[in-house]
């Protein structure tokens, strides 16, 4: 079996599944956020079970609207706040939070081998510790909440190998950006993606986040990484409870094997209005931007403000760019403060917010007018995305958006002088 199917086995309590088989399986997380929480909340009272099956497996992030920016984001996050004070459940308040698929990893309350189960696309980020992580919908969470199962048909698996050594400045970010440019936005389509070879052994944990993230990008179900040292390194001082580690087979079948040599790789900017429509740095032209957004649960990592404040040392944000900088939790903010990265940005002119999605989804803290272009390290450039449905929005990792915001233009890291 494949790691997705191994992971859902155990959780079924089968000996075996394979692709295409319906099954109920058992859940170790429930997640929702202040967009889609009040709706499962709302479904779940229907049900007629006055207790969630679990409060210690049911998380609550009030992340997209966070501090609130108006009456309706603050009734939707009074709804989270009272249901679980009412269940005893798990709920991160302003000032503890942070964008939940930051949070909930560094929290150690997802590890290795759980079936996690979220009211938002991104839920898939998990897959990064060796979990099986996917998105549902709304009323699907309610159902989970009430009884700790899940019904769903079992994936078939994509096999992704990186050979060879990624270049200077090229990350997660663009591994999983050429892989979306190549097979496309449904590639992946209700499958679990697993990212495998020599490239991926040397990639950070922040840029395993970064690529699972983005499976959701080519339709997949899933997008799971074995573990290894690196995982067991970061999970050490924050694992919450002891964990399975699930191996693939090595005679497991797969429902295709594609493979990249990652030393041909360059920093990738995706078009509007879809991720797939990636582009390498090299070929972008001259794209004039009036905003930078460097943070989201893709990029909002101490790595990815790392790499962010490395460039903009010593510079400037270009006179007609706005750099809006959002640190994924109150912990990556306080690190990123004690390293003088926070100063860094600040003395370059961008600005720093609280953590939150903000701009991601086009909630606030920084939406785009008619006719702006922004250079972004989320997930997403769909129309309308972040703002006016006549804004463009391009994707990059965390140095093209750095370098973007001195030169003005989307621009090669390369492009900066020290």
């Amino acid at each position: 079996m494949t790691l997705a199917e191994k992971i859902l086995a155990a959780h079924c309590g089968k000996d075996r599944v394979s692709p295409g088989q319906f099954i109920s399986a058992k859940v170790d997380v429930v997640l929702s956020n202040d967009i889609t929480a009040p709706i499962a909340i709302r479904e779940f009272k229907k049900i007629g079970v006055k207790k969630v099956f679990d409060p210690a497996k049911v998380i609550m992030v009030a992340d997209h609207f966070v501090p609130n920016k108006d009456i309706h984001s603050a009734e939707q996050a009074k709804i989270l706040r009272e249901f679980s004070r009412e269940q005893g459940s798990i709920f991160f308040e302003v000032g503890q939070m942070g964008i939940e698929h930051v949070l909930l990893p560094e929290q150690g309350l997802v590890v290795p081998g759980d079936v996690i189960v979220g009211a938002d696309s991104h839920t898939c980020t998990y897959g990064a510790v060796g979990a099986f992580a996917t998105g549902m919908g709304s009323t699907d969470i309610a159902s989970a909440m009430a009884t700790g199962e899940i019904w769903m048909k079992v994936p078939p698996t994509i096999k992704f190998v990186y050979h060879g050594k990624a270049p200077k400045w090229v990350t997660g970010k663009d591994f999983i950006l050429h892989t979306i440019g190549d097979i496309g936005v449904d590639g992946a389509l209700y499958s679990a993606m697993e990212f495998t070879g020599p490239a991926i052994d040397k990639l950070s944990m922040d840029g395993r986040f970064t690529m699972s993230n983005m499976a959701i990008e080519a339709g997949a179900k899933a997008g799971l990484f074995r573990v290894d040292n690196k995982t067991e390194a970061y999970l050490q001082n924050r694992a919450k409870r002891p964990y399975t580690v699930y191996e693939a087979d090595k005679d497991a079948e797969y429902a295709q094997v594609i493979e990249y040599d990652a030393s041909k790789i360059e920093p990738q900017v995706a078009f509007p209005h879809l991720p797939s429509n990636t582009k390498p740095i090299s070929k972008v032209g001259d794209i004039k931007i009036d905003q930078s957004v460097i943070g989201s649960c893709t990029n909002g990592r101490i790595q990815d403000l790392k790499i962010a404040a490395d460039i903009l040392q010593w510079q400037r944000v270009h006179k007609d760019v706005r750099c809006i900088i959002i640190p994924g939790t109150q912990d990556v903010y306080l690190e990123a403060l004690r390293a003088g990265y926070i100063e860094t940005f600040i003395r370059a002119g961008a600005v720093v917010s609280t953590p939150t999605c903000g701009p991601c989804l086009g909630g606030y803290m920084g939406i785009l007018a008619e006719g702006e272009k922004c250079i972004s390290t989320t997930n997403r450039n769909f129309v309308g995305r972040m703002g006016s449905t006549k804004s463009e929005v391009y994707l990059s990792n965390p140095a093209v958006a750095a370098a973007s915001a001195i030169l003005g233009r989307i621009a090669n890291p390369e492009d900066i002088k020290e």
